[in-house]
């Protein structure tokens, strides 16, 4: 051991000289008590730092067009050179569903086991590549060095050069050792993996309805599938051979990492594709007839569908969640620790019917519904005018003005004197959508097609009760119903009684349901791997969410503009607990430079009641204004404070001349958003740019936050390691009471 000094004053140091060696040997029965003491060091609890940039985001001058997981290596030593213990990413799973620009959505998964083939280097899939195929990786990284991702063009010439690797290497790969115990350790997803690619492409669709015998999963059809007689076998071996070279890539780089004491995070998806693998495996653990979304909150007051199938819990519990188990163990292998996504989608998910395009009319699953007999002996009886869309004659001229009669006849039938329904042909989001693109009349009306279906939506969403389509003596009361005028044409009787019943379904009933449903769920994620868990609870959080994390050891997410306490406009840093993560950002809303320029009156507020200045705050986010926002994170209490790139590279002004707005990543109110923001500088220059990381690791020192530790410390560690290793005697290292964990990264926390 090497001990700690520390005087009258308080000064403390840390002492020179070579180890201490204890020896507890003794012939005497008697227990002994050794007692280790870090008290005058850790007078706070551990806290580190990070960076958060998507796969496809990162820049290098090796990359084809998009961030590759061999970048993670040079994005290290950017993190290290800064002072950051953490690497964030977002999903890495395969998401070639569509097989265009709509599968940049990293979190509709493919396989939530296949990793993505967009993330390959194949210039380092073999030694000895022909020179002919090395001029065409050259000519595509200057085709595919764009401002932003090209995925459609950089997924298929990856694969497009990696085909012609594999001809050439394919028996000396799959007759490997290596490769055998890869395929071995992975063939109980990498087989039904490889099948589905195989049909999705033979018959150019993921929808396996189209696949004629093969549209229902068996073990019997699989083994055909994949078998070694078949002739496409060798398109079913070109996909192990991918998933066996990115296991590799992601491998070194994860292993890179840990040496240099960094953490990789990775994200954990809440969903996946209703085309998916795991869909077509097991489909009994998925509610096929819903799709998964969020309710209105600060993203899209219109709510979110993100299209998924929500999960069958009670088929899942059968096996104490070993779908989830296989996921987290499978990640395991390459990340220290994750964020859950949607971390309250494992307390209650919102259920919207799978006709739904938008996220508005759904509920809650589990919930307790209102009854048909509790709403009678309130004295609410009409059900039908309740859960049916109120549409009158007058709403119609109100929405549609001199086009109130072009709707009228095209869509809906007049059941009443000036009362309407919906017809057949148009009573749900998904049909509204297909009458407007098929219509000959709408072609009349194409300037104003997309108004034409929102208002149509908000007649389909007058309502003020949603029937359960399972149980209809069931009802749920439509999100925010008092803003409808089927709502405001009721009685005051009516209003006030489901104005209450409103209040409680949302924010008491459910309560101790959630929290049981949150207890069963979530432990079987954390107990199946030794990866650091970090929930997302941003949005409508239910108030049994936080008691539940807090029991449960989950770090939870902190954006400065999204606070939870409904009196605040902004977060206040210096006032989180320790067991979350602080950002000035995410990838789900705006950057800083963006956020601050967006909003005028905002601006103004935040400078004068956060930063604290009565004069005009500036225009543009200056460094200074970065530097700020970024130093109240990096000082608050929160075990991780982690930054989007984006907001670190505002500290600098010769990185600022690219437009904010174009460094957003994601738009939430867009269902159909591209995902291919990119970095405009390389890690190469980056990791040449002393000064800006002078700046954030000098940010994280004076923020009393934990740096990683030079990399001669690193290399002394290692071997001081293997040496208690062989020796059998323990060595205390000082790196890692400056909470480094070389054996384990997540020993700090």
């Amino acid at each position: 051991y090497r001990y700690c000094k520390y005087d009258r004053s308080g000064n403390t140091s840390i002492e020179n000289g070579p180890n201490r060696e204890v020896s507890i040997t003794s012939s005497r029965r008697e227990a002994k008590y050794i007692f280790l003491s870090d008290g005058m060091i850790r007078e706070t609890p551990w806290r580190g730092a990070g960076v958060a940039i998507p796969m496809f985001s990162i820049r290098s001058e090796s990359d084809l067009g998009v961030g590759e997981f061999l970048d993670l290596k040079l994005l290290v030593d950017w993190a290290v050179a800064s002072g950051f213990h953490l690497v964030q990413l977002l999903p890495i799973n395969d998401t070639s569903v569509h097989q265009m620009w709509w599968d940049s959505y990293p979190y509709s998964s493919l396989s939530v086991f296949a990793l993505h083939p967009l993330y390959l280097r194949v210039q380092a899939l073999s030694e000895n590549i022909p020179e002919e195929i090395k001029q065409e990786i050259e000519k595509a990284k200057q085709q595919l060095d764009k401002k932003d991702v090209d995925y459609e063009a950089t997924l298929s010439t990856k694969l497009s050069i990696a085909k012609k690797v594999f001809i050439q290497e394919k028996d000396l790969i799959l007759n490997s050792s290596s490769f055998q115990e890869f395929f071995f350790e992975n063939e109980g997803w990498l087989k039904p993996y490889a099948a589905f690619c195989f049909l999705r492409d033979f018959f150019e669709t993921s929808e396996r309805s189209q696949w004629g015998r093969f549209a229902n999963y068996s073990e019997d059809k699989l083994e055909k599938l994949v078998s070694k007689e078949s002739l496409h076998y060798e398109i079913i071996c070109f996909h192990y051979y991918v998933q066996y070279h990115l296991h590799l890539q992601l491998s070194e780089a994860s292993e890179y990492a840990r040496k240099k004491g960094v953490i990789l995070k990775g994200d954990l998806p809440i969903g996946v594709d209703r085309n998916s693998v795991d869909t077509w495996v097991y489909p009994n653990l998925f509610r096929m007839n819903t799709s998964t979304g969020a309710p209105p909150d600060y993203f899209d007051k219109n709510g979110q569908n993100w299209g998924f199938p929500t999960y069958n819990w009670e088929e899942m519990s059968k096996d104490n969640y070993g779908w989830w188990r296989a996921r987290l163990t499978q990640m395991g292998k390459y990340f220290t620790a994750y964020r859950i996504d949607h971390i309250l989608g494992f307390f209650r998910i919102w259920e919207l019917p799978d006709h739904s395009v938008t996220g508005l009319v759904g509920k809650f699953r589990p919930s307790i519904p209102l009854s048909q007999e509790e709403l009678e002996r309130e004295g609410i009886w009409d059900f039908n005018r309740l859960s049916r869309p109120y549409i009158r004659q007058e709403i119609l001229q109100e929405k549609f003005g001199s086009a109130w009669t072009f709707v009228a006849t095209t869509f809906l039938n007049e059941y009443d004197k000036n009362c309407y329904e919906f017809k057949e042909d148009s009573s749900t989001e998904k049909k509204i959508v297909s009458k407007l693109k098929t219509s000959a009349e709408s072609s009349l009306l194409l300037e104003s097609e997309d108004k034409i279906r929102r208002s149509l939506f908000d007649l389909l969403q007058n309502i003020v009760l949603i029937r359960d389509p399972e149980n209809p003596k069931d009802f749920y009361p439509r999100f925010n119903l008092e803003d409808t005028s089927s709502f405001q044409a009721l009685e005051d009787h009516s209003k006030n009684v489901l104005k209450r019943l409103y209040y409680d379904y949302y924010f008491q009933r459910q309560e101790n349901l959630w929290r049981q449903n949150a207890l069963k769920t979530l432990p079987a994620l954390l107990n199946s791997s030794e990866m650091l868990a970090c929930g997302e609870d941003l949005g409508l959080i239910p108030s049994c969410v936080h008691p539940v994390m807090q029991e449960l050891g989950l770090v939870g997410l902190r954006i400065q503009r999204m606070p939870n306490e409904s009196d605040l406009e902004f977060g206040i840093p210096s006032k989180y607990s320790y067991m979350t993560v602080c950002a000035p950002s995410c990838h789900d809303c705006s950057t800083l430079r963006a956020w601050w320029e967006e909003d005028e009156e905002r601006r103004h507020r935040f400078f004068k009641n956060v930063m604290e200045s009565d004069e005009l705050p500036p225009d543009q986010c200056v460094p200074e204004v970065a530097h700020y926002i970024i130093r109240q994170h990096i000082e608050s209490p929160s075990m991780w404070a982690i930054f989007p790139l984006q907001d670190l590279l505002a500290l600098k002004e010769e990185y600022t001349a690219r437009p904010a707005t174009e460094e957003t990543i994601n738009d939430p109110t867009n269902p159909k958003h591209y995902w291919r923001y990119r970095t405009h500088v390389t890690l190469e220059s980056l990791n040449k740019d002393n000064e800006l990381q002078t700046i954030i690791k000098d940010l994280v020192r004076w923020g009393g936050r934990s740096i990683p530790p030079e990399e001669s410390q690193v290399e002394d560690a290692v071997s001081e390691k293997q040496q208690s290793v062989a020796t059998g005697v323990k060595i205390h290292n000082p790196s890692e009471s400056n909470g480094v964990s070389l054996k384990d990264p997540l020993a700090v926390c």
